[in-house]
């Protein structure tokens, strides 16, 4: 009897035969863990897509479909690594769109290996869930512009490998939790327009490079030391109170600074005038004294430079220390005295495009007969001691229709 003939397989055969093995093993590999999944959807319980005012909702959870086999690449707002939720971004973040409603549900923190949570702007309200801090690989959390309220947790000071932290432009309330200062990984720290309370935290170790307070409610004085790091800090539109001392002497990378509408009062600090701090906000406080002399080499104040010390009780003749300044904002304030020729010079360059003198006790702006300001030239010098020079005015509406003080209110003052 013969002998069945026996073919070898055909090499197309043996590769579908073996990628039809393998197929379930790479889905295996692939497939989101079940506890991620199952926070998936109490977020997707807990939050929900804002209509469009267009009618036509940019609907961030319109791909979060659940009988899908692999979320990870289907779902809007993931990023995943070996079947784990590394990165969360809910909301789309277009212009489109209005963001999300509801809250943030506690199982966010069952996404343990997460490493990066964001919310859009939107309209999410609750609190911040306190399980966040047991998500200890966290380095982002930024829930700006939103409706959330109480406080901020102080499990969040837990997250050792935390680099920012934005909760701004939310409802939070309560104090500053003092831990947040001392992480030591924090670069970031913005909790602005909000409605915190309390001092600012007396230690702030942290190596952070922006500090953001600013619009809240916070009271006391400033901290007494910040970090050597910083270059940016905000802490204006709060109440805060007492002198500025040398808190910034050692902040040699500070660019911008911004104290302003608080109660602090004293001296302007002769350290703050400096060619690095490009950006010196101190408008609506009390401070008082004289605007410190240029010294031996006076700051170089480059393109975009702005200073505001308006609205103090700073008394005086003005030095030639700001000149240069491109926004100069010197106005409601006790200045005397003769405007020094370097602000002139300054102005008719067009080095200066703002400035504002109004509403001081300055006798005499220096202008050379028949010169012309350029157009891009904002100069005011209204209700002063002195008739500001024909054709030199450019002043906001809030300066006012007189264009000098009464007399009476300048006699006490000797110009020699």
């Amino acid at each position: 009897m013969a002998k069945p003939h026996s073919h070898s397989p055909h090499p197309l055969s043996l590769l579908l035969l073996l990628l039809s093995l393998l197929t379930p093993s790479l889905q295996r590999t692939q497939k989101l863990s079940p506890v991620d999944l199952r926070a998936l959807i109490a977020i997707k319980n807990s939050l929900t897509d804002v209509p469009s005012r267009r009618g036509s909702p940019a609907a961030f959870f319109s791909t979060w479909d659940f009988s899908a086999p692999d979320p990870c690449s289907t779902f809007s707002g993931l990023t995943c690594a070996s079947g784990r939720i590394i990165t969360l971004t809910l909301g789309t973040g277009l212009s489109d769109s209005r963001g999300l409603a509801g809250s943030l549900p506690p199982s966010i923190a069952d996404l343990t290996e997460l490493t990066q949570l964001i919310l859009f702007p939107g309209i999410v309200t609750g609190p911040i869930p306190f399980q966040l801090g047991w998500l200890a690989s966290l380095r982002v959390i930024s829930l700006t512009n939103n409706r959330l309220t109480g406080p901020i947790p102080q499990s969040l000071s837990l997250l050792t490998n935390l680099h920012t932290l934005d909760l701004s432009y939310n409802s939070l309330a309560g104090p500053i939790p003092p831990g947040l200062t001392q992480l030591p990984n924090l670069k970031v720290l913005i909790l602005a327009s909000n409605s915190l309370s309390g001092e600012v935290p007396y230690n702030v170790s942290s190596q952070l490079l922006h500090l953001d307070f600013n619009r809240n409610g916070l009271t006391g004085p400033l901290p007494p030391s910040l970090p050597t790091t910083l270059r940016y800090v905000s802490l204006s539109e709060n109440d805060m109170s007492g002198p500025i001392g040398s808190v910034f002497d050692s902040l040699a990378d500070l660019v911008h600074l911004n104290l302003g509408s608080n109660r602090l009062s004293g001296p302007l600090p002769q350290t703050l005038f400096r060619t690095t701090l490009q950006s010196l906000l101190l408008q609506r406080n009390n401070l008082s004294g004289w605007v410190p002399q240029a010294g031996s080499q006076p700051p170089s104040y480059g393109e975009g430079s702005i200073v505001d010390l308006s609205h103090n009780v700073i008394t005086g003749e003005l030095s030639p220390i700001l000149a240069g300044v491109e926004s100069l904002y010197l106005n409601n304030n006790r200045l005397i005295g003769t405007v020094p020729r370097e602000y002139v010079k300054s102005v008719y360059v067009g080095t200066t495009r703002t400035l504002y003198l109004q509403h001081n006790y300055i006798s005499r702006f220096p202008v050379e007969p028949g010169s012309m300001l350029p157009d891009t030239v904002s100069l005011c010098l209204s209700y002063n001691c002195m008739v500001p020079p024909v054709g030199m005015e450019a002043c906001p509406a809030s300066a006012g229709t007189e264009l000098s003080r009464p007399a009476s209110q300048c006699s006490v003052f000797n110009y020699g």
